[in-house]
C-alpha cells in the first residue's frame, strides 16, 4: 500500500513547527522563517521556483528525498492560506502564485466546502471537509501507485500521528529557539504509537531525524 509520508518539516530546537501570530505578512509566525533556513540554498528548493543553481550535500540530499515517488499530498488549512472560518469568496488560491510547487493533486483539510482549484503546473486543490481519514482515502486514490505527502502544518500532522496513519517522518531540528508557537511533538507518546528513530544526520544548519511507524 502506498505509504503516507512526512518530509523536511522543520521544527525549533524546543518543538515548535511555526512562531507565534502567524498571519497573512508572516505565514510561518513570528520568527518561523528562521526554521528553514536550511532548505532555502538547498538545489531542490530553488529548482522549485526555477532556479538552476543551489547546494548539494546532506540538506538537498533529505529535501530531495521527499518528492521521490510521490503522488499526491494532503495539507492542513492554514498550509494553505491565513483565511479562517467560511469562505468569503475564492479569490485566494494559496501562498505560491499560479503554479504552485506541487505538480500533483492536493487536498486541503478544512471544515468549509469549496469547489476544487485547478492551477499552472498539474496542481489541483481539492477541499476535504470529511476529515483525515477521508483526505487520506482520497490522496491515495488520485496518488496512482504512488505515496502521499502529508505537508503540515503542526496540527495536522499531530493528527495522523496520533491515529498512527504517519509510516515515515523527516524532522529537521534547526537551531533556533521560538519559545512558543504550534508545537509538533508536545504531549504525544510516540513510543506507545508504535515510532521510532531510524535514521538521524546532521549538517551546518539542521540536525535531520526520521521516524517510523513499527507494523
Amino acid at each position: 500500500m502506498p505509504r503516507l509520508r512526512v518530509h523536511a518539516f522543520a521544527i525549533s530546537l524546543d518543538g515548535y513547527g511555526a512562531g507565534p501570530d502567524q498571519r497573512l505578512e508572516a505565514p510561518l509566525g513570528r520568527g518561523g522563517e528562521a526554521l528553514h533556513e536550511w532548505v532555502y540554498p538547498t538545489r531542490t528548493f530553488r529548482r522549485l521556483f526555477g532556479k538552476e543553481d543551489g547546494e548539494t550535500g546532506t540538506d538537498d540530499d533529505f529535501a530531495a528525498r521527499g518528492f521521490d515517488n510521490v503522488g499526491a499530498w494532503i495539507l492542513g488549512r492554514n498550509m494553505f492560506g491565513p483565511v479562517r472560518g467560511p469562505w468569503p469568496d475564492e479569490s485566494w488560491k494559496g501562498w505560491w502564485g499560479e503554479n504552485p510547487p506541487y505538480h500533483a493533486p492536493v487536498f486541503v483539510l478544512t471544515h468549509h466546502a469549496r469547489p476544487s482549484l485547478a492551477m499552472e503546473g498539474g496542481t489541483v486543490f481539492h477541499f476535504v471537509t470529511d476529515g483525515i481519514e477521508a483526505a487520506l482515502e482520497a490522496a491515495r486514490a488520485a496518488a496512482g501507485g504512488r505515496d502521499v505527502r502529508l505537508g503540515g502544518g503542526a496540527a495536522t500532522i499531530r493528527q495522523y500521528l496520533v491515529a498512527r496513519l504517519v509510516d515515515e517522518m523527516h524532522v529537521a531540528v534547526s537551531p533556533v529557539l521560538l519559545g512558543s508557537g504550534e508545537p509538533l511533538l508536545a504531549g504525544l507518546d510516540l513510543p506507545a504509537l508504535g515510532y521510532e528513530v531510524t535514521e538521524h544526520m546532521a549538517s551546518r544548519k539542521a540536525t535531520h531525524v526520521v521516524l517510523a511507524r513499527r507494523d
